[in-house]
């Protein structure tokens, strides 16, 4: 089950910190970019286990810190950050007006409740940052922090069944204008990798140049330190939780590099005590391909083992 834990925990080593509308929509600038369908979870087939260990682990949290219930107002989340404009996250569902009075809340307490205006809608800043210290968002119950919006952002309810934050102002004004929509991604060269599929849960991807030398030694860092691309996609297939993860490494030998390391840690699963036989053939059916710069994993597995491995 370690190994396991390690092949899983690869293959999602590519999510960034938050998640937005559509990623086909992706602006082509975009460095980092996250986005998860609830919607598609909660219906019959195997995402429904994972939207269950979420429903577990995080939304009963702020449901009872916060009085929000993410389970009945909350479709879909997107993030993605521009490299010289920061993060833009976009929840949306249907989300109620007591919710919308909680945001406001925030706002009246680290911001400032004077409207502003863009294209006839209306939008607040706020901001409650003290020295180098991340954004702080306090009702004097809840404290959040918002470390990637470093020390101010603007929020909007103005679009229907949506909550806009974004980390300029600019950035808030331009999708006001468009109605929350956003340049597509597919005009730009060196655009993001999407991966997608026809029932898509989770998505994510960066490109690791963007985000700095890290010193550490650890094995993730090591990957990421020697990729310029990573993309992760979680979807749904048959009664099986499809996995795929897709590398541009920095040059040809390092993808083969990766898929042996890849192949090494499904080989060590097959020859472990605490894999059943059912387990080892499932993890043995991974596909891991070195084509040139591209690393390329995939596998189809129970979605009681994926709920089992992150609970532990």
């Amino acid at each position: 089950m370690r190994y396991l834990k390690i092949l899983i925990i690869g293959l999602l080593l590519t999510l960034p910190v938050l998640a937005t509308a559509d990623v086909e929509d992706l602006p082509g600038s975009a460095v980092w970019y996250f986005h998860i369908d609830l919607e598609q979870m909660r219906e019959d087939g195997p995402g429904q286990g994972v939207y269950t260990w979420l429903q577990e682990e995080a939304f009963s949290d702020i449901r009872e810190e916060a009085g929000v219930d993410l389970d009945s107002e909350l479709d879909s989340m997107t993030a993605f950050s521009l490299a010289d404009a920061g993060p833009v996250i976009l929840f949306e569902g249907n989300i109620s007006q007591e919710t919308k009075d909680k945001v406001m809340t925030f706002v009246a307490a680290d911001g400032d409740l004077t409207p502003l205006k863009a294209s006839g809608k209306t939008y607040y800043h706020f901001s409650g940052t003290d020295g180098d210290e991340p954004l702080k968002l306090s009702n004097g119950d809840i404290e959040i922090d918002i470390e990637s919006l470093e020390d101010e952002a603007w929020v909007s309810l103005a679009l229907k069944n949506k909550i806009l934050i974004t980390g300029t102002e600019e950035q808030m004004q331009g999708l006001l204008a468009n109605n929350g929509k956003i340049a597509g991604r597919k005009s730009h060269d060196g655009a993001l990798l999407v991966l997608s599929a026809e029932k898509t849960l989770l998505q994510a991807g960066m490109n690791s140049t963007a985000m700095g030398d890290d010193a550490d030694s650890d094995w993730e860092s090591n990957i990421l330190r020697n990729t310029e691309q990573v993309a992760f996609m979680m979807a749904a297939a048959a009664d099986k939780l499809a996995l795929e993860a897709k590398l541009v490494t920095t040059e040809p030998e390092m993808a083969e590099s990766l898929a042996s390391v890849v192949r090494g840690l499904v080989s060590l699963m097959a020859f472990s005590d605490d894999v059943d036989e059912e387990m080892v053939a499932m993890i043995q059916g991974t596909k891991v391909e070195a084509r040139g710069n591209n690393l390329s994993i995939s596998l189809a597995i129970a979605p009681d083992l994926v709920v089992r491995t992150l609970s532990e």
